[in-house]
């Protein structure tokens, strides 16, 4: 049960957000705002904000969770410590931006504890759940540029091939990007791997793959995919 005090905080950040009209980038700035729970060790704070995502079907009270938790990506011990606790936040995921957005917290979780994500992400690449399958390709990566230190070109692409096929729109993106961020990392075996599997790759998936690529490259695997 929330004590009372849980229950003030709880609402005095509900009716903040609530209050905020604009797009993200207002809703982001206002994310800044120092509440009366802000000063609190992490742990107290990450309990509100799971607490906000969980009960609170509201988009814009989720990104505030979430703009909480892009403030704490610098201590391994903090993604640590979220990582058990935002692990289901997916689960109440059912668009894209929060999908994403979830993406670029777990992909640095990833980095910090792969022997806990990666098993996550190879659940999720089977669910019945398009946004969880989208989630398992996404976070594999992110943005590649944005991390040190990246998985093998061999576990990225194991969860990347099981989607080819995949009917749903929003996986079909996710596998482009993936394919994209994967081309980054490892050019030479990424192109090989689309040169072989190009026919498979789908139409959406593909246009995102090549974003980049140089024209040679692109040609080629065009003329693959007609042969």
């Amino acid at each position: 049960m929330k004590t009372p005090a849980h229950q003030t905080e709880l609402q005095e950040a509900l009716l903040h957000i609530k209050a905020v009209r604009g797009s993200v980038p207002t809703h982001r700035k206002q994310s800044k705002r120092v509440y009366s729970f802000s000063n609190k060790p992490f742990s107290e704070q990450l309990i509100i904000w799971n607490e906000l995502w969980r009960n609170t079907n509201d988009f814009w009270v989720r990104l505030h969770a979430y703009f909480f938790l892009e403030r704490h990506l610098k201590k391994d011990n903090e993604l640590l410590e979220m990582w058990p606790v935002i692990v289901d936040w997916q689960d109440q995921v059912n668009d894209w931006p929060l999908c994403d957005a979830l993406a670029k917290i777990y992909t640095k979780i990833l980095v910090a504890a792969p022997d806990l994500v990666y098993p996550q992400l190879q659940q999720w690449n089977r669910d019945e759940n398009l946004w969880k399958r989208r989630q398992s390709v996404v976070s594999l990566l992110y943005y590649s540029r944005t991390k040190k230190q990246h998985l093998s070109f061999s576990e990225v692409e194991q969860l990347i091939s099981p989607l080819l096929a995949d009917k749903e729109y929003y996986v079909q993106k996710g596998v482009g990007w993936a394919l994209r961020e994967l081309r980054n990392v490892y050019p030479q075996e990424t192109l090989a791997w689309l040169k072989t599997h190009i026919k498979h790759v789908s139409p959406i998936a593909f246009t995102i793959a090549i974003e980049k690529l140089d024209v040679e490259s692109v040609n080629e695997l065009k003329r693959i995919r007609k042969g």
